[in-house]
């Protein structure tokens, strides 16, 4: 990007992010140590699943029997498998369908349609998903870390601090768990299935790489390897981890990128996304840029409107250049997101006529923008209100 876009206004005001910045380190790594989740068949590929039940001195036919009770059905009472031998059907279970996370409480916004769950794991982490219900769609959005490392200072998630990456397993498992409530009807509007997933709870997922690409395989495989979903259902969301978005361009899965910006501008960047220390705003970009041009897919720049702090109209002209310089073919869509409450957060939500303001500069200089519906905001459960605690 080249100083061409440095907007021809008076020198802006230094970054009121500054008051209160966390003091948090970047974290890309979990702490070691750490216990592994129990072996599941969503961590496996099919013939994967195969080999453990030999291994184990059980017939191999059976994986598949297991993958669908679990993805085609959505079972998970053991005794309605009954096309499982009874003999054999506890050690079948045991060694692919072991407990992978406790539901702790579920609440409801939404008239119900809204639904966020606290979930325990094995090693009493906590994470939190939440099921969103549309007319026209079900999205789940999932965690895949607990808690994260990238201390962005206006997310609860972020100022929590790394706990430990989630298993491929432990990913899937929220959609799963989605999946039945709406096949159960437990959701308002009737029996439903989830249309997409969104990588957008807790953590970052393109720090924990491995397991979410997994996870991307879970969700897309057909069924009964997989949930059977269309990869163009599925959004992963990053702050820029710009090695891993050139990774994910070269997997073959035309997921959706988001790319979580929050600023335009190197000097605030820093302050509101610590990574940007280590990628400029120009590197992230590009790389947002580079995918859309393998993939072909349409990238979501996400930006958190903060009052006094990224929302000035310079920093929304500032924003369309920068995304302009790489061409107007239709690449990159701008989602504006009033910023959540959180506990202790010194910022809110930009005015409402600071936003409209900020679209309309976007719109004027031909990047598409939308304001994100902040569903679940009073339960916690909209973007950066994560925080997975049982009090």
């Amino acid at each position: 990007m080249s100083d061409d876009a440095t907007p021809q206004t008076a020198a802006p005001e230094p970054p009121a992010a500054a008051e209160g910045a966390t003091t948090l380190p970047l974290v890309f790594d979990e702490p070691r140590g750490r216990r592994k989740p129990p072996r599941h068949l969503a961590d496996l590929a099919a013939d994967e699943r195969k080999a453990l039940l030999e291994e184990q001195g059980l017939p191999g036919f059976r994986a598949r029997q297991l993958s669908t009770h679990y993805f085609a059905r959505l079972v998970d009472d053991p005794a309605q498998m009954t096309d499982l031998p009874a003999g054999q059907r506890d050690e079948l279970v045991a060694a692919l369908l072991p407990p992978l996370m406790t539901p702790l409480r579920t609440m409801e916004a939404d008239r119900g349609t809204t639904r966020k769950t606290l979930w325990k794991l094995f090693d009493g982490a906590l994470v939190e998903s939440v099921l969103m219900r549309y007319p026209d769609r079900a999205t789940m959005c999932v965690s895949s870390q607990a808690g994260c490392g990238m201390a962005c200072p206006f997310c609860a998630t972020g100022q929590g601090g790394l706990q430990r990456n989630m298993s491929t397993a432990e990913i899937v498992e929220q959609v799963v768990a989605g999946a039945r409530a709406l096949a159960r009807g437990e959701v308002p509007g009737g029996p439903g299935r989830v249309s997409n997933v969104v990588f957008m709870g807790m953590g970052e997922p393109l720090a924990n790489y491995k397991a979410v690409i997994g996870a991307v395989r879970r969700l897309t495989d057909p069924t009964p390897n997989g949930l059977g979903m269309s990869a163009r259902g599925v959004t992963v969301s990053t702050v820029g981890l710009v090695p891993r978005i050139n990774q994910l361009a070269g997997e073959g899965i035309p997921v959706t990128l988001a790319l979580s910006l929050h600023a335009p501008d190197d000097e605030l960047r820093n302050e509101l996304v610590p990574i940007n220390t280590r990628f400029s705003v120009a590197e992230t970009v590009e790389a947002a840029w580079n995918y859309a041009r393998t993939t072909k897919r349409r990238v979501s720049i996400e930006y958190a409107m903060m009052r006094g702090i990224n929302d000035q109209a310079w920093r929304a002209d500032l924003l369309a250049d920068v995304l302009r310089s790489y061409g107007d073919w239709g690449w990159v869509h701008v989602n504006l997101i009033p910023l959540n409450p959180t506990p202790g957060s010194k910022w809110t939500a930009s005015d409402p006529a600071d936003e409209r303001e900020f679209v309309r500069r976007l719109e004027a200089k031909g990047i598409p923008t939308t304001v994100r519906d902040t569903r679940g905001r009073e339960i916690d459960g909209a973007c950066g209100q994560l925080a997975a605690t049982e009090s």
